[in-house]
């Protein structure tokens, strides 16, 4: 817990958690506001988390969530009125503290003047000179200079944005950097399902984001609140701007648990847990663990999510730990999938429904988890099969596994870079920006049809490197990305199906069939998912050695 005065009757932090409650209270603060919108974060607790704990700890607690970057005068006046029918002192928080500071320094506007409001912002840590350029601008952030400016900027600095860091300074070191994350911590997402079964310790899948961002690249740590690319520029959370010659965009995912009636409210209790939450794949392993009989529901929403055999695989390692301890029988699974098959990729399948039939689960297609009663430990579909009208079931459970609704971040779908469904507009081969040709996207948050997964980032990143090299020098994209995508489902302790494909559901197999046949289970596949992988993704993918990932070059380019 970071706590940062800016007067005698409000402070401001970072994130905090319920177990800094007895901190807080002890530090003298009476009243706790919540800046940050649930769900933003894969380790953030919610605020009826925070709020049971200050209401334990005698302190009043109110909830007012802004978007990152999206300070509204709505906002200033909810924050205003907060403050005004609050006990102090107050202790304001979001992802980094900067929303709070931001939303102070407009609602003190009226009646401080602006050097002092910069001076007890700066001597936080809070840089509001955007704040002030904002205010003198009408409310609007000029774009026309910036705070800074960079060859290269990289919007997040997960899997993707750390890997094509890296890979930019391999072939050009030269090359002035930046990365825009807000993160303290970088999180080996594909290593929370493995959590969740037992095999992984949490802390094995995270590490710090300093730690990580290649030598050379500048980390600015923000949150991206707009894009202005006739202008080439980022607006950063606080209203500062950076500037670019070119742009990357790769933020991960929204996870949208708010979509869900009653989700956020139970999530990590009343038998409701999610290994798409780090702070929450231990606690599926100890609902596993403790299971002896009644109904496990695993579920899928829509497509797109990102990796779409996640919310199976905590199925499998699930049903192996019930079977191993005797116990399956009295257990019914059933796995309610919005989708109507049961892996996307057809010549899979077989190996899949071996599974299904070993675990005695059931398939409930055209399923879409739409509430939840936690405390009744009831859970509710909307059903929607082809060509019959939508009615909705009411199904009890003793256990639930949620895979939750997934979309771009909102800077993302409200941005001149996103196409009408709110992804970021690129040519599915070079990856390049359809109408704005010094942007280019790989990720979770681009328009390309392939799968969503760190296996894919692992190749695009060295594909986007070498086509803004290319453009660098004067030329024509060079290399291709050909749609791969990797889902290792791990169907039991031991052994995975290693899934493998490119668009339009090509097997791109990277071994031969007598090493590792994807399409059945195998014990060589799971050694690569348990000991192989993680190594890869720290020690080479994110620091820019492609192994088995070199750039394919373009067909139409390769004379």
């Amino acid at each position: 817990m970071e706590l940062k005065k800016i007067t005698e009757k409000l402070t401001v932090s970072p994130q905090i958690t319920a177990d800094d409650m007895s901190a807080i209270g002890q530090s003298g603060f009476r009243a706790i506001i919540c800046n940050r919108p649930d769900g933003e974060g894969a380790d953030q607790p919610s605020f009826e988390e925070i709020e049971a704990a200050a209401k334990a700890a005698g302190i009043e607690a109110r909830y007012v969530p802004v978007q990152s970057g999206m300070v509204t005068d709505e906002d200033v006046a909810a924050f205003g009125e907060a403050l005004e029918d609050l006990p102090r002192p107050v202790l304001a928080y979001c992802r980094t503290g900067t929303r709070s500071a931001t939303l102070w320094s407009f609602h003190e506007a009226k009646k401080r003047p602006m050097p002092e409001i910069l001076a007890a912002t700066k001597a936080a840590g809070y840089d509001m000179n955007g704040v002030a350029r904002r205010i003198a601008n009408g409310g609007k952030t000029p774009t026309d200079t910036g705070d800074a400016k960079y060859d290269v900027v990289i919007v997040g600095a997960g899997a993707g944005g750390i890997s094509v860091a890296a890979s930019l300074k391999s072939r050009k070191s030269g090359l002035s950097i930046a990365v825009i994350d807000p993160a303290d911590i970088h999180y080996y997402q594909p290593g929370w399902t493995m959590v969740g079964g037992g095999i992984f310790e949490a802390s094995q899948t995270a590490k710090t984001m300093g730690s990580l961002i290649p030598g050379g690249v500048k980390w600015i740590k923000a949150a991206v609140a707009a894009f202005e690319p006739q202008n080439n520029a980022v607006i950063l959370d606080g209203c500062r701007v950076v500037k670019y010659d070119r742009l990357v965009v790769c933020p991960g995912l929204k996870l949208d648990w708010g979509k869900v009636e009653g989700l956020e409210e139970t999530l990590g209790r009343n038998g409701v847990t999610s290994n798409y939450r780090y702070d929450l794949a231990p606690y599926t392993w100890q609902l596993v663990q403790k299971m002896k009989s009644g109904r496990a529901l695993f579920t899928q929403p829509p497509m797109p999510i990102k990796c779409a055999g996640a919310p199976q695989k905590a199925l499998y390692l699930s049903g192996d730990a019930w079977f191993r301890r005797n116990v399956l029988k009295n257990i019914d699974i059933q796995f309610m999938n919005a989708g109507g098959v049961l892996f996307g990729v057809k010549d899979y399948v077989p190996a899949l429904m071996k599974y299904i039939d070993k675990y005695d689960a059931t398939l409930n297609f055209f399923h879409n988890l739409i509430s939840v009663d936690g405390p009744a430990k009831t859970a509710t579909f909307k059903v929607a099969k082809p060509d019959t009208d939508p009615t909705e079931v009411t199904v009890e459970f003793d256990m639930m596994h949620v895979c939750p609704p997934q979309v771009a971040p909102d800077f993302i779908r409200v941005s001149p870079l996103a196409d009408s469904a709110g992804w970021v507009d690129v040519d599915q081969a070079t990856l390049r920006h359809k109408s704005y040709d010094n942007i280019w996207s790989l990720g979770d948050v681009m328009n390309a049809p392939n799968a969503k997964t760190a296996a894919a980032a692992r190749k695009q990143a060295p594909t986007v490197a070498e086509n803004i090299v290319a453009d660098i020098r004067g030329r024509s994209a060079v290399a291709q990305y050909d749609g791969y995508g990797s889902c290792p489902l791990t169907v039991e302790r031991g052994k995975i199906v290693l899934a493998e494909f490119g668009y339009g559901g090509a097997l791109k197999p990277s071994f031969p069939t007598w090493l590792v046949d994807g399409t059945k289970p195998t014990r060589a596949a799971w050694f690569l998912k348990e000991k192989m992988l993680p190594p890869i993704y720290w020690q080479a993918m994110l620091k820019g050695k492609e192994w088995m990932a070199k750039p394919e070059q373009l067909k139409v380019a390769a004379d």
